[in-house]
């Protein structure tokens, strides 16, 4: 069994962290002590180490709660599972792509400021300003 500090040690994260995955429903309430103390098993660290992970993935909570729930489903399959890092990896790409642009537009304003001029009227923040 963990302690509260001890589950956050071995999983990399800080106490809040794991308050906060229990207010949303991802980790159980803990046992507790006699005295209160909250205490967590192996299962308990797989679970957050579970969590964790998928976030690294870009999951959302709400993903990540989705997951959690075909794990544990006798009915789920892995081709549920396919489909949902399918679904991460287009919006992946759908965010890769407009990072790209991002990157473009701000070469294209970086090149075009001399950086000599006052920040007034420089081309960047004048581009900032006209855009709608």
């Amino acid at each position: 069994m963990f302690s509260t500090g001890q589950l956050a040690a071995q999983a990399g994260v800080n106490v809040e962290t794991i308050r906060f995955y229990e207010r949303k429903g991802l980790l159980p309430s803990p046992q507790r002590t006699p005295g209160g103390f909250r205490q967590y098993s192996q299962n308990d660290l797989k679970r957050l180490r579970f969590i964790i992970t998928a976030k690294r993935h870009g999951f959302t909570l709400h993903e990540v709660r989705e997951l959690l729930e075909l794990r544990v489903s006798p009915t789920s399959t892995c081709a549920q599972v396919r489909q949902k890092a399918r679904e991460k990896i287009k919006i992946i790409d759908e965010k890769l792509g407009e990072l790209q642009r991002m990157r473009k537009a701000l070469k294209v304003l970086s090149a075009s400021c001399h950086g000599d001029d006052p920040a007034g009227e420089c081309p960047i923040l004048e581009a900032f300003e006209a855009q709608d």
